[in-house]
């Protein structure tokens, strides 16, 4: 097995993960993802089997974050937002002196 660079799981497991809780909805997750909620369930227990923590309380109606994933959502999305303003400054300081 390869050892992966900062030691995270994949991107796209952290990305549906993070718009899961977000919306609270798996089905909304892949709509705005576009794919599956089926795909999008994957990608969450793929990550919940790989950290060894359930992330949501599955309900009949839905889902629930639980202490561990309200604590992953807070992380992700903060850093989400960071790597979303450096993104735009590059962009627009290339726009600039392009």
């Amino acid at each position: 097995m390869s050892r992966r660079v900062y030691d995270l799981p994949p991107l796209t497991a952290l990305a549906a993960f993070e718009t899961a809780a977000r919306h609270l909805s798996f089905k909304n997750a892949a709509v705005e993802l576009n794919v599956t909620p089926g795909a999008v369930s994957h990608q969450i227990r793929a990550l919940e089997e790989e950290l060894g923590a359930s992330l949501f309380v599955r309900r009949h109606r839905g889902v629930d974050l639980t202490e561990e994933g309200d604590r992953l959502f807070s992380t992700l999305a903060e850093s989400f937002v960071r790597i979303s303003q450096r993104l735009r400054e590059i962009g627009s300081a290339m726009r600039r002196h392009g």
